[in-house]
């Protein structure tokens, strides 16, 4: 059903909603990398807890977040960018983590981490994706394009686990599946990365504004 155009979204609702985001993301990714070094020393404990897209996708969303806040203007806050964050953020972060959420039990500061990261910055970033986030000037390439982050962070994970023997997640373990269940895996991530991208496309260009007919 759609919204009545004689009301207009506050926009103060709107900033609040990406303040917060922006505030749980930073908080998890400090949580987190408090956690890490912790668990593992410094170095190589921010190193590994970087090496999740969680960490890093959390980290991208702070940041445009933080960015779209205060208002500035650029690559980090063009809507394409807006769009694509929405889409890494859901996917991985919000869907993924929710069929691998059985295999571990964080305690502590690492729930409350965790509840930011995979919790709290999706849902309050998608959300204001939807609402508020500024419409028009999407295309139906763009989601092909932003296919290289998932895809790169993909072949990193792979070329980590060659090196290191641990990979990060299950579903890319080469040891224990082979590679062409691996890839076959990847495949199918890429696959719902590239529909959920053209439904935000779609998205953008049903709710874009329309251009004022001069006869009317």
């Amino acid at each position: 059903m759609e919204s009545v155009a004689a009301v207009p979204r506050p926009p103060r609702a709107g900033r609040a909603l990406l303040g917060l985001g922006a505030l749980c993301a930073w908080l998890g990714l400090v949580l987190q990398l408090v956690v890490s070094v912790r668990a593992a020393g410094a170095l190589s404990g921010a190193l590994w807890a970087l090496g999740y897209f969680t960490v890093l996708t959390n980290l991208l969303v702070a940041v445009v977040a933080t960015a779209t806040f205060a208002g500035r203007h650029g690559w980090l806050t063009a809507p394409g960018t807006l769009a694509a964050l929405a889409v890494y953020i859901f996917v991985v972060v919000g869907v993924i983590y929710s069929l691998l959420r059985s295999l571990w039990a964080p305690t502590g500061w690492h729930q409350l981490a965790d509840a930011c990261l995979h919790d709290l910055v999706p849902v309050l970033y998608v959300l204001w994706w939807l609402c508020y986030a500024p419409r028009g000037g999407l295309s139906l390439r763009q989601p092909l394009r932003w296919l290289g982050y998932p895809l790169a962070y993909y072949v990193f994970s792979l070329l980590l686990g060659a090196v290191t023997g641990r990979y990060l997640y299950p579903f890319a373990d080469v040891a224990r599946l082979g590679f062409v269940s691996v890839a076959r895996n990847g495949a199918l991530l890429l696959g719902l990365f590239f529909m959920l991208g053209l439904m935000a496309v779609a998205v953008d260009l049903r709710r874009a504004p329309r251009p004022v007919n001069p006869r009317a």
